[in-house]
């Protein structure tokens, strides 16, 4: 089984998100830091019970990269929920047996950022851009790093909903990455992520 570790929200302008976010839910997200070599950096926003919101734009402290930018940071026109991460007790031998059974969801690989005092975050995940654009997770493990979300200002996420032109298609891989349980998933007409969360502004969707 997995829990929900964060949801992925990225648009072409980093602190333009941040202030439609804070503007949405009465709450400030913090600034997280830089993807070194990746071209992009983040904000963090928590969600409650260990979990969080990242914002995700283009880092305007780094030149361009030399490959596209993780999770299709560069094909987002407006504020687009793009993916989403869980964090199983054992990285390695979920990402086995789901490779064994229905779905790879890719190596498991060391990655980092700064924050913005300086200090070094390490984990460990597999390629973040998921699976089916997005529609099933990446693993994540954040090893012997304290969890984002501990000291992040935040709101409650009440639910998580995946939208997808065709559910039994997606439904084995989250099945077999132990997510299946943490969204409702239905059918659509093109894939949708969409966060619902409870905050000093009322509810507020994220999609």
């Amino acid at each position: 089984m997995s829990e929900l570790d964060h949801l992925v929200y990225a648009g072409p302008d980093l602190q333009v998100l941040v202030e439609e976010v804070h503007e949405l839910t009465g709450v400030r997200p913090v600034a997280g830091g830089s993807h070194e070599g990746r071209g992009t950096a983040n904000a963090l926003l928590g969600l409650g019970e260990g979990r969080y919101l990242e914002l995700l734009g283009p880092d305007p402290e780094q030149g361009e990269p030399d490959r596209p930018r993780p999770l299709r940071v560069d094909q987002v026109t407006a504020p687009t929920m793009v993916g989403w991460a869980v964090r199983p007790t054992d990285i390695e031998a979920v990402a086995a047996s789901a490779r064994d059974s229905v779905y790879d969801p890719g190596p498991v690989a060391p990655m980092s950022r700064r924050t913005t005092d300086g200090d070094l975050l390490s984990w460990r995940l597999t390629p973040p851009e998921g699976g089916l654009e997005g529609a099933i997770p990446f693993l994540i493990d954040w090893q012997d790093t304290p969890h984002p979300s501990g000291a992040l200002p935040g709101v409650e996420l009440t639910s998580l909903t995946l939208e997808h032109p065709d559910p039994d298609q997606v439904r084995p891989a989250l099945d077999a990455l132990g997510a299946l349980e943490l969204v409702q998933l239905r059918a659509g007409e093109r894939l949708r992520i969409v966060a619902e969360l409870d905050t000093p502004r009322g509810l507020v969707h994220l999609g």
